[in-house]
């Protein structure tokens, strides 16, 4: 299914303003510290639900508690997006932890692996 442009562009926005709103220390919860980023929001084409991904720098349990700090802080984060950009309905929010970072870490681990086997043949 093809993403609609409208969406592409609301999802965007709604990274900018997610990330100014940590960056700026908006949200007062002590779980979302300065080392988490928005890496992307996909919104759907009729633009009620948005899930955004976040990459946080961390142990397992900073990162699931960084999410969850998020997750409770959607409303107000809802009502933020809602000032910023002129829309009708402002999408549900859904945080998901974004592991392609650590995916690419081990992808380049096994490439490694197989190069020093190569060496030593």
């Amino acid at each position: 299914m093809q993403k609609n442009y409208r969406s592409g562009r609301l999802g965007e926005e709604i990274r900018k303003i997610i990330s100014n709103m940590i960056l700026r220390g908006d949200l007062k919860d002590p779980d979302i510290n300065s080392l988490t980023s928005i890496t992307g929001v996909d919104v759907t084409s009729d633009g009620s639900y948005a899930t955004v991904y976040l990459s946080i720098l961390g142990s397992e349990e900073e990162k699931e508690a960084g999410r969850a700090a998020l997750q409770r802080a959607a409303g107000y984060i809802r009502n933020n997006i809602g000032k910023a950009v002129k829309i009708k309905h402002v999408p549900e929010l859904t945080f998901k932890t974004d592991t392609a970072l650590e995916y690419g870490m081990h992808i380049e681990k096994i490439i490694d692996d197989l190069h020093k086997g190569s060496d030593e043949q």
